[in-house]
C-alpha cells in the first residue's frame, strides 16, 4: 500500500479531539437502543420512501479512528430525539479497530464496520447484545466503505489503499464468512496526480441487478454483476469521469435511472445516467458545488426520498450544498450552501424518515444535526453540535 495515499485519506494531523474523547466513554453494557423491524439503508444513502412516525429515543452509531490521537474507543453509541435532533451519548462498542464506516443488515440485527487499517478487515456486531461476531480480511489496505447487498447474503467493501473491492458471505446469524471474491482495479491508468487505484465506494444499484464501485484513483465507476450463489464478480462496464475528477461517492435518484457523483479532487458534482439492462453508467458534465475556487474535498451526496433535493458535504468549505433535482432526476440546480457548523464534514446521513440530516465532522470531533424542510429542502440547525471523537460516520436508525 502506498503510504502517501493512506496519509491523504486519514487527514488526522490537525484533529482536535481532547474534550470530545470524554463524550463517549468505553462501555459495552449500556442498554441496547430499541429498534423497529423495518429495514434501513446503509450509512448515507437516500432515506426510505415511506416515512415512519418518530417515537422515543432512536439509536445512533458513530464511526471513528481508534488509532488517531483523540480518537474513539470503538463504535460510538448514542441515541437521538427524532423530533428535536438532540443527541445523547451512551458509550462505545469496543474491540473494533478504526471503524470508519458503518452499515446495517436489512433485518436490522447486525451492524458491520470496516477496520480501516493497512491489513484491512470488516467486522460484524450483533446489536441485541453488542457482541462482536468476528472479523474477516478484505484482502486489501484501508477499506473505507461497505454496504450490504439487498438480499442480505453478501457484504460489499472497498479497499481504498489497494484499489480493490471485496465480497464476503453473511450467514443466518449475521456473521461473516471468508471472502468469496476480490477484484483490483488495474485499468484504466491512474488519473492525474494519482499513483494507483483507490476504490472509495461499493454499492448495489436500485434495481438490484448490478453492483457499482467508485474509484478515485482511476477516475472510473465500475459496474459488476454479482453471482448471488457464488459471491463472485463479473465486470460488465466502465464509466470514466473527466481526468483528475477524483470520484468519491455515488448516490441514486429514487427513480433509479439517474445518479449523482461527488468528485473529491476537482470540486465538482456530475449527473449520471444509468441503464438497468446493461448496467452502463454515463457521466454527465461537471457542475459547481457553490464553494468557489479551489478544492473543497466534496465527500458525500444524498438525495431526499421524494427525489426533489440533493445535499453535498464539502470538507474544505465546511458547508452543505443544496440542489434542486429537476427533470425527473436528470438535472441538478444549485440553490446555495449552508455552514455545516463543524470542521471537515466527512459523511452525511438522513434519519429514516428523512426529516433530519446528520453530519460527521472529522477534524472538530463533532456531529451536527439539521432539520430538513420537505417543501423546499431548507436546512435548519437542530441545537448544539454533539462531541464525538474523530467523527467520520454517523448512522441514525
Amino acid at each position: 500500500m502506498d503510504s502517501g495515499g493512506w496519509s491523504r485519506r486519514r487527514f488526522v494531523g490537525a484533529l482536535a479531539g481532547g474534550a470530545a474523547a470524554a463524550a463517549l466513554p468505553a462501555c459495552d453494557d449500556a442498554p441496547a437502543p430499541a429498534t423497529t423491524p423495518a429495514p434501513e439503508p446503509e450509512a448515507g444513502t437516500s432515506a426510505p420512501r415511506e416515512a415512519r412516525r418518530p417515537s422515543g429515543p432512536r439509536p445512533l452509531y458513530l464511526g471513528t479512528y481508534t488509532s488517531a490521537e483523540g480518537g474513539g474507543k470503538g463504535i460510538g453509541l448514542a441515541t437521538y430525539d427524532a423530533a428535536t435532533g438532540r443527541i445523547t451519548g451512551s458509550g462505545a462498542i469496543t474491540g473494533v479497530g478504526d471503524p470508519s464506516y458503518l452499515a446495517l443488515h436489512p433485518d436490522r440485527r447486525t451492524l458491520y464496520a470496516v477496520d480501516e487499517r493497512d491489513d484491512g478487515a470488516v467486522t460484524a456486531v450483533r446489536l441485541a447484545d453488542r457482541k462482536v461476531l468476528g472479523s474477516r480480511g478484505t484482502g486489501g489496505a484501508a477499506p473505507c466503505h461497505l454496504s450490504v447487498h439487498p438480499g442480505g447474503r453478501w457484504l460489499l467493501s472497498a479497499n481504498y489503499g489497494s484499489g480493490s473491492v471485496a465480497v464476503h458471505p453473511i450467514d443466518a446469524s449475521g456473521a461473516l464468512g471468508e471472502r468469496t471474491d476480490l477484484v483490483r482495479h488495474t485499468g484504466p491508468p491512474p488519473g492525474p496526480g494519482q499513483e494507483g487505484p483507490h476504490a472509495h465506494q461499493f454499492v448495489t444499484s436500485p434495481d438490484g441487478s448490478h453492483v457499482l464501485a467508485v474509484d478515485l484513483g482511476t477516475d472510473t465507476v465500475y459496474t459488476y454483476r454479482l453471482d448471488d450463489k457464488a459471491g463472485t464478480l463479473t465486470e460488465v462496464a466502465q464509466a470514466q469521469t473527466r481526468p483528475g475528477a477524483g470520484p468519491r461517492h455515488l448516490t441514486f435518484h429514487p427513480g433509479g435511472r439517474y445518479a449523482y457523483l461527488a468528485n473529491e479532487v476537482d470540486n465538482t458534482v456530475a449527473v449520471c445516467s444509468y441503464d438497468p439492462a446493461s448496467g452502463r453508467v454515463e457521466v454527465g458534465e461537471a457542475q459547481s458545488t457553490g464553494t468557489g475556487s479551489g478544492t473543497s474535498y466534496p465527500a458525500q451526496i444524498l438525495v431526499t426520498a421524494d427525489g426533489r433535493h440533493a445535499f453535498l458535504a464539502n470538507r474544505g468549505h465546511n458547508s452543505l450544498t443544496r440542489y434542486a433535482v429537476e427533470a425527473d432526476g436528470a438535472r441538478l440546480r444549485l440553490l446555495g450552501t449552508v455552514p455545516v457548523g463543524g470542521d471537515f464534514p466527512r459523511q452525511i446521513a438522513f434519519s429514516p424518515e428523512g426529516t433530519l440530516l446528520f453530519a460527521a465532522n472529522q477534524k472538530s470531533s463533532t456531529v451536527t444535526v439539521f432539520h430538513v424542510d420537505g417543501a423546499d429542502g431548507g436546512l435548519r440547525r437542530a441545537g448544539e453540535a454533539f462531541p464525538s471523537p474523530v467523527a467520520v460516520c454517523a448512522l441514525p436508525l
